[in-house]
């Protein structure tokens, strides 16, 4: 019987970054800590790094809303940055040593199976990040992670934030297929639902340790999840099954 699995067309793959990709929280406690015990304060530098990226979506609803015009994710880094340093009495950064501080998102451990995973991927299809993260700091955190990224695609590229629609259907345009032959690869369900609305294909792989150790996650299938992996290396091998008619639809 011919293999007719649904994914079979699917010809690249776009990665949400932060959390699905790299350990945003281990490496921004890291550099928070560094920082803040080289001027002499002692805080909870997971809530810090916790506090940081809850200011991430909030800050993109005010550009998406209008309310902010275009400001790029290094910008909105920045913003949130200044606020924390205030709430949490952290004296004494020179501006040098603020926007250091600022860039230690381009500087994002991936995940243990990332790099492995993603040139396993790479030699079957197209391999590219979708991510909310502005182009600089995508190239720069590859560089630092050794990401082999086919191509880096950002929401700064079209000026839209996800889960816009320009976000997604972006990729067709810049990798030339149609919007169904694109897979969208994320630890997030909420992605990966806009995702699928739009016509993409989706792939969960979800990151157990993304909000620190004792966080539950959530392993449950949605209709709008095609595959579900425990890693890339995983996702890998499920989509090598797939191709030989091994792994059939659910």
């Amino acid at each position: 019987m011919a293999n007719d699995h649904p994914l079979l067309g699917v010809k690249a793959l776009t990665f949400d970054v932060f959390g699905t990709v790299v350990d945003w929280r281990g490496s921004i406690a890291r550099e928070i800590k560094s920082v803040g015990m080289s001027k002499g304060f002692i805080q909870d530098w997971d809530s810090f790094a916790d506090e940081w990226r809850a200011g991430y979506g909030p800050s993109m609803n005010r550009v998406r809303t209008g309310e902010l015009e275009w400001t790029n994710i290094d910008a909105l880094h920045r913003i949130i940055l200044d606020n924390l340093l205030e709430n949490f009495c952290i004296t004494g950064l020179n501006e040098d040593e603020k926007e250091h501080l600022n860039k230690a998102w381009h500087r994002l451990d991936p995940w243990p199976d990332s790099v492995e995973g993603l040139t396993l991927l790479k030699n079957d299809y197209m391999i590219s990040s979708l991510s909310n993260g502005n182009v600089a700091l995508l190239v720069n955190m590859a560089k630092y992670g050794g990401l082999p990224w086919d191509t880096v695609l950002s929401a700064e590229l079209v000026r839209h934030y996800k889960p816009d629609r320009e976000a997604y259907m972006s990729t067709s345009e810049f990798l030339g297929v149609p919007i169904d032959q694109v897979m969208m690869v994320a630890a997030h369900k909420n992605d990966l639902k806009a995702a699928r609305s739009f016509g993409m294909r989706t792939a969960y792989v979800p990151r157990p340790f993304e909000h620190g150790p004792n966080t539950e996650v959530d392993n449950s299938p949605e209709n709008y999840i095609d595959i579900m992996a425990n890693n890339f290396i995983d996702l890998s091998e499920k989509l090598a099954e797939i191709r030989n008619g091994l792994l059939t639809k659910n």
